[in-house]
């Protein structure tokens, strides 16, 4: 097979090691997503180490996966010892596999805690360092205490990085002040098909009886900011009294959401149905899909969305940043919920902006997304180009 420009021939393996440091214990799942996708990039390398950070009281065991894949917990005994066993193990791992400079690298899935464990390997054995950034942390949003910490830690991770991977222009834009790294932009990949030709099981318009249904699919977190979509839902309904809400996921903000619900009096308006895995049925019947985030690295629920043919009205985080507004979703700033309240109302009374909306967003995305191929040639290009940034 031939190839062309950046693009790799990725069934002819390289002989490239990788350490990865992550925190994604669905790993240790028989055949879940994670570890199918992770038993993929596999393919691309001569060997793939993962070290994951988790508690030892999870009773997790160090595993091989593929022929060539390996997992390894850390098996903490308290979350503030994860850094330092990741770095132990990693330590390890880089001699007992042979590791070569020049055709070794060590990837992170973030800036933070897996960062800081991948600048300690490296100072150790003096391999490039491939750090990921799925979200923005230099947001004026990313706040707290523990995120304050992750601020400081991203800043130092990023400026000892020799390769930064991104999910949008938008975020590579702004960590350029962070790093002299070379930084790649690699959206994350959504198999197209898979919610294009997804099979509707139920509507939520007969299950719940709404004439307009809006739809957020979130983890149920402060920056993602829900209380604003129950203040414009509360808002909406004062013209358009059969309008509801199906707020789809779990976290730690459900119980001051479901406190805001009885204070705005919509009880009736409302459903919390958990976390999903099967997502088709609400993306094809909801009628607008609306995401009111402070940030997000990426957006892929929103993706999903569009891709399900959803029109979409957002806040312009992540990938709606990319997007044009009016054309391909309706975006609008936090600040001003009244904007959120009048694109809902258009969008009721309009069914061919609804449909203008769902058709160029659909068609937008499908021409960002990369197919599963361009994919793994992308990221084997950055990891190869990585390798060879031996530092001295």
């Amino acid at each position: 097979m031939g190839c062309i420009g950046r693009r790799i021939c990725i069934n002819m393996q390289e002989n490239i090691k990788i350490l990865s440091i992550g925190s994604d214990r669905k790993l240790f799942e028989d055949n879940s997503a994670v570890s199918r996708r992770i038993i993929e990039y596999g393919t691309l390398v001569e060997e793939l180490h993962i070290v994951v950070f988790a508690l030892g009281s999870l009773g997790l065991k160090e595993k091989q996966i593929a022929s060539n894949v390996w997992i390894y917990p850390t098996n903490s005994s308290s979350r503030w010892f994860y850094v330092h066993d990741a770095v132990r193990l990693g330590r390890n791992i880089v001699p007992e596999r042979k590791f070569v400079r020049g055709r070794s690298l060590i990837t992170t899935q973030d800036p933070f805690e897996s960062g800081l464990v991948g600048t300690k390997i490296k100072g150790k054995w003096r391999l490039p360092l491939e750090v990921q950034l799925h979200t923005d942390p230099f947001s004026p949003y990313f706040s707290g205490f523990l995120n304050s910490l992750r601020k400081r830690i991203a800043r130092r991770v990023l400026r000892q990085a020799d390769s930064v991977r991104v999910v949008t222009e938008s975020l590579k834009s702004r960590i350029t002040q962070f790093t002299s790294a070379d930084i790649s932009v690699l959206p994350i990949y959504v198999e197209k098909e898979k919610f294009e030709n997804a099979q509707i099981s139920f509507d939520l318009r007969a299950r719940f009886g709404w004439r307009f249904i809006l739809l957020t699919v979130s983890r149920l977190s402060p920056e993602k900011n829900l209380g604003l979509v129950l203040e414009i839902l509360a808002r909406v309904r004062k013209r358009f009294f059969d309008t509801g809400l199906v707020i789809v996921g779990s976290g730690p903000e459900e119980k001051s959401l479901k406190a805001q619900v009885k204070s705005l009096k919509l009880e009736e308006s409302v459903e919390f149905v958990g976390w999903q895995d099967n997502l088709a049925s609400y993306y094809k019947t909801a009628n607008v899909f609306i995401q009111t985030s402070l940030f997000e690295g990426y957006g892929l629920s929103l993706v999903e969305a569009g891709l399900s043919g959803l029109p979409v009205i957002t806040t312009p985080v992540g990938i709606a940043e990319e997007l044009e507004h009016g054309k391909d979703a309706y975006i609008y700033p936090t600040t001003r919920p009244d904007l959120f309240v009048a694109g809902v109302e258009d969008l009721i009374e309009n069914n061919q902006k609804r449909e203008n909306l769902r058709t160029n967003l659909k068609h937008t995305l499908e021409n960002k997304l990369l197919s599963k191929e361009d994919y793994l040639n992308e990221m084997k290009v950055n990891w190869q180009e990585t390798a060879k940034k031996i530092s001295v």
